[in-house]
């Protein structure tokens, strides 16, 4: 059977190769029919939503910055309600911002909560997404990862499976603890290690290490609705993105 609709592709892995047009093209013309947007394609919100129309897609999951936000929500929910994204996703803090502590992060997923009230007073759900640094413990044991999602039993997850990997976790452990509150997972590979290292270390999904047959039926079980491959750094924009989407005609959903 089809397994495209659950499939989906963070758009931050095409930055490099522009323009937009021929990225959604592209996408098309592999079978695609979903794509995760981010904060710097949302400048002109009503060609980004036309240029989607034009080439079928939709955009049910996208990324937005904490400042985006906090400080400009009406602007983002405007962005949501036009490209008809039902989860918003909150995606990265920068080193400067991270809190220290326990306490630092309890209050940071608190404002997430905020923002998550927000939201869903127009029907839109809302989620947290991991890199690595959330999943690595801090000086008194306990991770970044677990005081966000504790501080607010209704915030959503996106769990990036590549960088939880990267971490040295293993992203089983984490899918089945937060089981139910896992609204979509980032699919990404880690290259087998390799001296020159080449493209940041991740691979096309399927080419790398990652166990997707454990991994993907896991993800579903925990709840994801959505999958969105991503590489932060391909050389070839197309051959991942047909690669990935070759390697996910192979899953049983």
């Amino acid at each position: 059977m089809s397994l495209i609709p659950k499939l989906s592709l963070q758009l931050y892995s095409a930055r490099n190769f522009p323009p937009l047009s021929s990225q959604l093209a592209t996408l098309h013309t592999l079978g695609y029919q979903s794509v995760e947007p981010f904060g710097g394609l949302y400048g002109d919100i009503v060609g980004f939503a036309t240029e989607l129309n034009a080439h079928e897609l939709t955009a049910p999951t996208g990324h937005f910055g904490i400042d985006q936000l906090e400080g400009g929500f009406s602007a983002a929910l405007n962005v949501a309600q036009t490209l008809e994204t039902n989860l918003v996703i909150c995606p990265y803090l920068v080193v400067e911002d991270r809190p220290k502590d326990a306490a630092g992060w309890s209050h940071f997923g608190k404002r997430l909560g905020a923002i998550r009230k927000k939201l869903a007073d127009h029907g839109i759900d809302f989620g947290w997404h991991n890199h690595d640094f959330e999943v690595t413990a801090m000086a008194d044991g306990t991770m970044a990862l677990d005081h966000i999602l504790q501080a607010d039993p209704e915030l959503q997850w996106e769990a990036d499976i590549g960088w939880i990997a990267r971490a040295g976790q293993d992203p089983l452990h984490w899918l089945a603890k937060y089981s139910g509150r896992v609204a979509a997972l980032h699919v990404k590979d880690i290259a087998a290690k390799a001296e020159p290292v080449v493209e940041d270390g991740w691979a096309d999904v399927g080419h790398g290490v990652l166990n997707w047959a454990q991994i993907i039926p896991a993800g579903l079980k925990a709840g994801a609705k959505t999958l969105v491959v991503e590489h932060d750094n391909p050389a070839d924009f197309e051959r991942f993105a047909r690669r990935s989407i070759e390697t996910a005609k192979l899953w049983d959903f």
